[in-house]
């Protein structure tokens, strides 16, 4: 898309009268995350008819809770999966070339204590930037005691001897996410959220379509199409059992859920454009403090979960783990009166045959694809920084079971995203403030709505809310204040006090109930911590 061209309407009346129109689909998508958005992209940009439906909003589950990097997995090569990690590498460049506007280079910091760690850690990420080869970012340093310092000025300085910077990538996850919704409508696919898929139908033992329900007026409508995926992450097993034969049949759980939790807190416990890493916690956890968006995201923990809430809460001793550790290598360490927001993720790691459900920090964040008799497609695991790769195989998936025979070969490697043609030379790294950021080449139509110079607070503006109804699918409060801008996710307590106003102008750009009163209630859980 070039900047002068007027992005695409999503008129949620010209969606829904299209899903009634009928005919048959080659594609129908099941699943509004990174994988489902990738996929219809994906298909769609090969000229296939698709239609991809979401029952909540785009990214409202793990695609709007990572820890916002693009990375190629540092200890992923510690376990020795290389090919894993070369993938990632060459994914995170593609995403930062295809959406500059959303995605950029970040270096972080690995701070040593004791003299080995330095030698040490810097082998292994010159590995990295081997493995990396052209598609690096910049080269891996050895920092001296004082250098390390004014990277990471808030550092504890006792026994610190010196560290290690190397460079990955950060984003913003569920912009990324519309980003891909809106592309994909641009080569004529049909994307639908807030519409929960309620039922698969089969003809003669086949899968033939689906069945669906617009959340908003209860009307229902089936769908036919020659090849349905399952991209619904964490929740892939529920449609699993839903599929033919696996009605009477017992299906063996493909999912080994990890729960990861992120706490938020202000900038200046550790004022840098770098990121701190710690390799190996006191448990032998990965610890990040990620600036992002003007606050600085601490975590994650890796805790096995068996139940699959849509909002899942935190456990006491994840928070007390993060702000713990934190304590150990920050002069000013954060409490819990800190704390702006905090988050939970349900990770779909894929379950090894021989796992017990009990760890899941060994489990592989590899990818599966599976196709069953009657050709449902599932795909879940992966991460974010594969999504493009994971969406190629599927299709490959889908052609050689004979679900897409003929299907041309893919070229979402080189397909920019919108917003990135036209994206200014000085658009804001995704760590600056929000406001400006993630607009790329539509920023000037964005300032060009009504409202564009009334600022609601945040950096959010009422143009802001306008083109979020308008041009990017949102439907209520939640999706304007949690993922079409990240408030939600940045300061909960100004995000609620911002949600009458935001209400107001979303109900007027809708006709429709914004669902405050549901918003406030779910930022006071990011807000409240557990315990």
């Amino acid at each position: 898309m070039s900047p002068s061209e007027r992005p695409v309407p999503t008129d949620r009346a010209a969606l829904l009268q299209r899903l009634s129109e009928g005919g048959r689909f080659d594609v129908a998508v099941v699943g509004g995350g990174a994988t489902g958005l990738g996929v219809a992209l994906d298909a769609a940009s090969r000229g296939l008819r698709v239609v991809l439906l979401e029952g909540q909003d785009f990214a409202k589950g793990t695609s709007s809770r990572a820890t916002k990097l693009l990375h190629g997995g540092v200890r992923y090569l510690a376990q020795g999966n290389v090919g894993l990690v070369k993938e990632a590498l060459h994914e995170r460049t593609t995403v930062l070339r295809n959406a500059p506007h959303l995605a950029q280079p970040l270096p972080f910091v690995m701070p040593s204590y004791k003299a080995w760690e330095t030698p040490f850690y810097g082998i292994g990420l010159k590995m990295y930037d081997a493995l990396a080869g052209r598609a690096g970012l910049g080269s891996t340093d050895f920092l001296g005691r004082e250098a390390t310092l004014r990277a990471l000025p808030t550092l504890r300085t006792e026994g610190l001897k010196g560290g290690v910077r190397y460079w990955d990538g950060q984003f913003d996850d569920a912009r990324l996410a519309v980003a891909l919704a809106r592309t994909a409508a641009t080569y004529g696919a049909l994307l639908v959220n807030h519409c929960p898929v309620t039922g698969l139908l089969h003809e003669q033992g086949k899968l033939a379509g689906l069945r669906c329900e617009d959340r908003e007026s209860g009307r229902v409508f089936e769908v036919r199409a020659r090849c349905v995926i399952n991209a619904t992450g964490v929740w892939v097993d529920g449609l699993r059992q839903q599929d033919g034969a696996a009605r009477q049949a017992n299906v063996r759980p493909m999912v080994a859920p990890s729960q990861g939790v992120h706490v938020v807190v202000d900038r200046d416990f550790l004022p840098s454009d770098h990121a701190l890493l710690v390799p190996k916690t006191a448990d032998g956890r990965v610890l990040f403090a990620v600036p992002w968006l003007g606050k600085l995201i601490l975590g994650t923990t890796d805790t096995p979960r068996t139940d699959l809430p849509l909002e899942p809460n935190a456990f006491a001793h994840e928070v007390d783990f993060i702000l713990n550790e934190s304590a150990r290598y920050l002069r000013r360490a954060p409490t819990a009166a800190d704390v702006k927001s905090h988050w939970v993720g349900l990770r779909p790691l894929v379950k090894p045959d021989s796992s017990s459900g009990e760890n899941t920090q060994g489990i592989s964040r590899e990818h599966t694809v599976l196709v069953s008799a009657s050709g449902l497609v599932t795909v879940t695991g992966g991460k974010w920084t594969t999504y493009r790769a994971m969406a190629e195989d599927v299709l490959k998936k889908c052609r050689d079971a004979g679900l897409l025979p003929g299907l041309a070969d893919g070229h979402t490697d080189q397909l920019a995203l919108v917003g990135a043609a036209g994206t200014p030379a000085n658009q804001p790294p995704v760590s600056a403030p929000p406001g400006a950021h993630g607009y790329g080449g539509e920023r000037d139509f964005v300032w060009s709505l009504p409202g564009a110079d009334h600022d609601l607070g945040g950096g959010l503006t009422e143009a802001m809310v306008r083109f979020a109804v308008r041009f990017e699918y949102a439907r209520t409060v939640e999706d304007v204040l949690a993922r079409r801008s990240r408030l939600l996710f940045l300061d909960a307590a100004l995000a609620a006090s911002l949600a009458d106003e935001v209400g107001a102008i979303v109900a007027q750009e809708t006709g429709r109930d914004p669902q405050v009163g549901a918003f406030v209630a779910l930022a006071r859980q990011h807000l409240a911590l557990p315990g």
